[in-house]
């Protein structure tokens, strides 16, 4: 791991893999010498969790950790998404375009693998085409956003997810005094809400209680108290987040009908904000809007600390508020954490800003090169074990599961 902070003078400080042989793993003291980059992580990290406003935004990094028995990623990346779209396109089907017709009318540029480019390409062809150029196309476009839909619903009913139910625990359980934890995510999968459901959390994600289960905002408002408390101040339950979803969920269905969003788990046409880049404007639509007006509220507000894992900052609806937060919210305090954030530093303008910022002396921000499973144990646990926890735990030991 290595982090950049106004404290590492503009340079990034790489945590030590083993012990300088010259001190030999000890002080001159006799004690155990500390590294000073993951001295520096602990610190960061410390201060993050106790912001009273906890926001996390997460991407694509955060679902690479789930693997298949063989030790595959199930997750797909952008490169596995092209390959499976191209893979089915491989042979001539009756009634579908052949791959190099595709690349054709969609004008795309030859040797590029940008899935989210082709499909962007293919949807402005779509609109000026016409006849059976107009129909290839926008088979095309239905056919790769079923074949994304598919790859993306990896998750299975019994996974087991401990890294999820790990980073949960630790910051979703928190103080009373302090708000309840807003993760928002990018991801299409159903990791945080499984998780969630497996570590005994109860996940606020904007849809009603009820059955069908209906898109409505309020909801984000509710929390849940115990009743028959004796105390004359709400007994608030411990184990709730709040969840958002910004680029739409594989089992968010609209009903055309009722004009209603439900959750449905094995839906047909799941909302989802496909990757192409008509994704800004897709955004300002619901229930999208509702999601990034909540995050642009969320880190504009006094004593906020943004925590970002494994989101790349391409996403320019995401990444201008965050930038424009920074720049507005003298109270926001910003950890960027992923694997490549110091390569992409430099080729990214998002990131590029916010490293500039660093080296001109901003103590609210801070870079770590981590993936997700190297941050999540050493994220600080604040908060004991609840009673509810245990006993889930409990169970779950005698049921072997």
């Amino acid at each position: 791991m290595r982090i950049k902070t106004y404290m590492t003078n503009q340079e990034w400080l790489e945590e030590e893999a083993e012990p300088a042989e010259e001190f030999e793993g000890e002080a001159a003291d006799g004690r155990d010498r500390p590294d000073p980059a993951r001295q520096e992580i602990d610190r960061v990290l410390s201060d993050i969790v106790r912001s009273k406003n906890l926001i996390v935004l997460t991407g694509l990094g955060t679902s690479l950790c789930v693997k298949d028995d063989g030790g595959n990623v199930k997750a797909p990346t952008m490169g596995v998404l092209w390959q499976a779209v191209q893979q089915a396109y491989a042979e001539a089907r009756e009634g579908y375009p052949t791959w190099n017709e595709v690349l054709q009318i969609a004008r795309h540029p030859e040797g590029n693998t940008d899935i989210e480019e082709l499909l962007s390409r293919a949807k402005i062809a779509e609109s000026f085409e016409a006849g059976e150029e107009q129909e290839k196309i926008s088979r095309f476009i239905a056919d790769a956003e079923r074949i994304i839909r598919g790859k993306v619903d990896f998750l299975d009913s019994n996974e087991q997810l401990p890294l999820h139910e790990s980073f949960l625990r630790r910051l979703a359980r928190r103080s009373v005094r302090r708000e309840r934890l807003r993760l928002f995510t990018t991801n299409y999968d159903r990791c945080f809400e499984h998780a969630g459901q497996r570590a005994g959390f109860v996940v606020m994600d904007g849809f009603t209680l009820s059955q069908p289960s209906t898109f409505d905002p309020m909801h984000f408002s509710y929390d849940i108290v115990r009743r028959g408390s004796e105390s004359d101040a709400p007994d608030y339950i411990e184990n709730l987040f709040q969840l958002y979803k910004i680029h739409g969920s594989i089992d968010w269905e609209f009903d055309e009908d009722a004009s209603k969003i439900n959750r449905v788990p094995s839906a047909d046409r799941p909302l989802l904000i496909y990757p192409r880049n008509t994704k800004y404007e897709l955004a300002f639509a619901q229930p999208y809007l509702e999601m990034i007006s909540s995050f642009q509220s969320a880190i504009r507000k006094r004593d906020t600390g943004l925590l970002v894992v494994g989101f790349g900052f391409n996403d320019n609806h995401i990444a201008e508020p965050i930038l424009a937060a920074i720049e507005t919210n003298l109270a926001l305090k910003v950890v960027v954490v992923s694997p490549n954030v110091q390569e992409h530093s430099g080729a990214n303008g998002h990131l590029s800003k916010i490293s500039e910022l660093i080296n001109q002396g901003d103590a609210r921000l801070s870079m770590i090169g981590a993936t997700f499973e190297d941050i999540v144990p050493i994220v600080p646990d604040l908060t004991a074990m609840t009673d509810l926890e245990r006993h889930v735990e409990r169970v779950r030991a005698v049921r072997g599961g």
